[in-house]
């Protein structure tokens, strides 16, 4: 069984465009998340689905630097660019993580992986379906049986550009979550956006200490460091 986690990322965004080359610590934005990506337990592939085109040419050579696989899809139909990437690298079960969250928590979402393979019956599992954990740790583990149906029932746009909101709702789905210990977790934002998640991110990290600090210690310095999380509070809303 192969475990993938597949990244979808793309040069255009309409807050911020190129956001996910934008530097953070010496370290591009993408980077960040592939390397963290690459360090969930039980994850056999990390690749990056880029949408076709030279424009996002960047991104694709920046996610083959950071080591990942890198597949070219459809820039609208998303859906379509993960059913094709997972396709292409032989992934039997897929964690989606997007390009925006350089805090994403490697050992988190090998709880909501392991959850998935751990033989029960789920099709589905994530740990957003309550906002729970702070904005940005966001993620998502499904079966590649899952995916292609996904990808050969849902019709409407919204289904096809964010790719897993008809797995969150069709009946025939079984669905686990994993639930965040604190509503009040949930009002924290840790994913990039606008102007003001990065400049957060860019005074954050400098204090994280060299390796992958969990949520938790995160948290932590968030707490220590309260006019660091002032600087995006204004877009909390979710």
């Amino acid at each position: 069984m192969i475990k993938a986690v597949i990244v979808q990322a793309r040069m255009t965004s309409t807050r911020l465009p190129g956001k996910v080359l934008e530097v953070v610590a010496g370290r591009t934005v993408l980077d960040h998340v592939l390397t963290r990506c690459a360090a969930i337990p039980g994850i056999d592939k990390v690749c990056c689905a880029v949408p076709e085109g030279t424009r996002h040419d960047p991104v694709a050579a920046e996610a083959e630097h950071a080591g990942a696989v890198v597949t070219r899809g459809s820039e609208l139909d998303v859906l379509d660019r993960y059913f094709r990437a997972a396709e292409e690298i032989g992934a039997d079960v897929v964690m989606r993580v997007t390009s925006d969250c350089p805090l994403i928590d490697p050992g988190l979402c090998g709880e909501v992986l392991a959850t998935l393979t751990s033989g029960g019956a789920a099709d589905y599992v994530a740990n957003n379906f309550s906002h729970r954990y702070p904005h940005g740790l966001d993620c998502e583990a499904f079966t590649r049986s899952a995916l292609e149906t996904d990808w050969r029932e849902a019709t409407e746009t919204y289904d096809r550009e964010h790719v897993t909101p008809w797995l969150r709702r069709a009946p025939e789905i079984h669905r686990i979550s994993l639930d965040g210990p604190d509503a009040e977790l949930g009002k924290l934002r840790w994913t990039l956006d606008y102007p003001e998640d990065l400049a957060f991110c860019r005074a954050l990290f400098p204090l994280l200490g060299g390796g992958i600090p969990d949520w938790k210690e995160t948290l932590r310095v968030c707490r220590t460091n309260p006019q660091i999380a002032a600087l995006n509070e204004m877009h909390r809303q979710r």
